[in-house]
């Protein structure tokens, strides 16, 4: 037979609304009794019932997080971090694999809206008016991970994808290559696609190198088989590329894949930087130099951001740009001339 809590209170030597005061966060009780109703409660093994709880409390403890590619390696390491940051502050997630698609995207909002949650996290995808409605109708707190939006006032946590784009290609024209490519994202990507492209063009600009529209190959997708697909076009329009930055890891890797079967040695003849620092980028040969994205650190504090503003010790969080880095290893190497 499950405990109850009355059991609770009878173990602990408290009255039973002490346990309810406790169990549901609320106010009027000592350090010293915490400690001991929640000693009882681990001791016989007592599991609150959830509906009840929420019908006092007026939360269900649960936050829903949105992702257009829940099976992309970047979304694992981000839900990471959200997962530890709601199990510490007592929730539970529930997470919507979108794929990029506007009709799944408010079908799951509605699902959400429905279960009650108590805020939401919206990753990696631009927020469009029919999602911004939805979220004003559902009146509980929203944060972005992995993007932002310029037309709603949400805040966000997020990389600065220009700057790390072009601190990535900066770093390639210090090693000294001069006909660099990119294998980037799409024209349709405000998020990542024309940011980290942008990025690409001004670093070439800047330092008085070069730039056409030959320089780029765009892709709708950051996976494997865009950037293995994307190098040999690349390669035709930049015969005397040195040196390529792909707008991710998956990209990068790609390229790698696609240089060895056309029999170019990377990074002797072809130096190849990436964006994101996935484990992959590590485990590769050679292994991958990134730009490092400290992805779980972004889902913690979206997760943590989220958090106090369901609890209300926020009433508005501010917006957070993660620092980036690039991790050196073995896919770049200086330029010799032949």
């Amino acid at each position: 037979m499950n405990p109850t809590i009355k059991d609770v209170a009878k173990h602990a030597n408290v009255s039973i609304a002490t346990v309810s005061r406790i169990v549901n966060g609320l106010p009027g009780y000592s350090e010293e009794t915490k400690k001991k109703v929640q000693q009882s409660i681990e001791a016989l093994g007592y599991q609150p019932n959830a509906i009840a709880r929420g019908l006092i409390n007026k939360r269900t403890q649960t936050i829903g997080v949105l992702f257009p590619d829940v099976s992309g390696m970047l979304s694992s390491e981000v839900l990471q971090g959200i997962e530890n940051a709601a199990h510490d502050g007592g929730f539970s997630v529930i997470v919507c694999n979108t794929t990029s698609s506007g009709k799944r995207t408010v079908k799951y909002l509605r699902l959400l809206q429905e279960k009650r949650v108590d805020g939401i996290i919206f990753a990696s995808e631009d927020v469009k008016e029919e999602y911004y409605k939805i979220f004003q109708e559902m009146k509980v707190p929203v944060v972005l991970v992995s993007t932002a939006s310029a037309k709603y006032d949400l805040p966000f946590v997020r990389v600065n994808d220009f700057d790390g784009a072009f601190q990535a290609t900066e770093y390639l024209i210090q090693k000294g290559h001069k006909v660099i490519g990119m294998i980037g994202g799409s024209d349709e990507d405000p998020i990542a696609g024309v940011p980290r492209m942008q990025g690409f063009q001004k670093a070439l600009e800047s330092n008085g190198l070069i730039y056409t529209k030959n320089h780029i190959t765009k892709n709708e997708g950051y996976r494997f088989q865009n950037g293995k697909e994307s190098l040999p076009q690349l390669l035709k329009e930049l015969p005397s590329m040195t040196a390529l930055f792909a707008a991710s890891d998956e990209m990068a890797i790609g390229a790698m894949s696609a240089a060895h079967q056309l029999g170019i040695r990377v990074p002797e003849e072809l130096s190849i930087i990436g964006y994101d620092n996935l484990k992959i980028a590590e485990m590769c040969y050679p292994p991958l130099t990134t730009v490092s994205q400290p992805l779980k650190d972004m889902g913690q504090t979206s997760g943590e951001m989220l958090v106090s503003m369901i609890k209300g010790e926020k009433q508005e969080a501010k917006s957070r740009y993660m620092p980036f880095t690039i991790v050196e290893r073995q896919s770049v190497s200086d330029f010799h001339d032949k």
